[in-house]
């Protein structure tokens, strides 16, 4: 495998995973060492919450890598949400290694998709969700369009 940042768009403190450990069409894994310091960094280690982030870069490296096999450049995604977050820790504590999965449930042509995830320690399960994302088409041209100022409602006519 390639470095991670082949695979993704972020950089610098940023970039949470550090590699990918595997990638099938339909599922990946991802691993990083929690950071003693860095932007989301806490005396009791890197809050829970974040591995909201750990899942959907692990889905961004799937879907940098399914770009990269087709012969295209890794596109911009957006994390729309997640369902039934649940984390076993408080904190994901300095040093540990974590090991990220993701499997896709569903992906739609429009773009949307939902993964199934899970955060690994020792292979024991420490945090797991259903996420959502959208990897539009043309990124660019729906960021431009979502800058458009909205229209005033004109109401319904019976």
């Amino acid at each position: 495998m390639h470095e991670i940042s082949h695979y993704l768009p972020h950089r610098g403190t940023m970039l949470l995973i550090d590699r990918l450990l595997e990638w099938q069409e339909d599922h990946v894994v991802a691993e990083l060492r929690v950071p003693a310091s860095g932007p989301f960094h806490e005396d009791e280690g890197v809050p829970a919450w974040v591995g909201i982030e750990y899942m959907a870069q692990t889905i961004a490296a799937w879907s940098g890598n399914r770009a990269r096999n087709a012969g295209d450049v890794p596109g911009i995604g957006f994390l729309l949400g997640s369902r039934r977050y649940l984390a076993h820790v408080q904190y994901f504590r300095a040093g540990a290694v974590l090991t990220v999965e993701a499997r896709r449930e569903l992906m739609g042509d429009n773009g949307l998709g939902m993964f199934a995830c899970r955060i690994l320690e020792q292979g024991t399960e420490i945090a797991s969700a259903n996420v959502s994302v959208f990897e539009p088409p043309d990124p660019m041209a729906y960021l431009e369009n979502s800058k458009q100022p909205a229209q005033p409602h004109q109401g319904y006519r019976i």
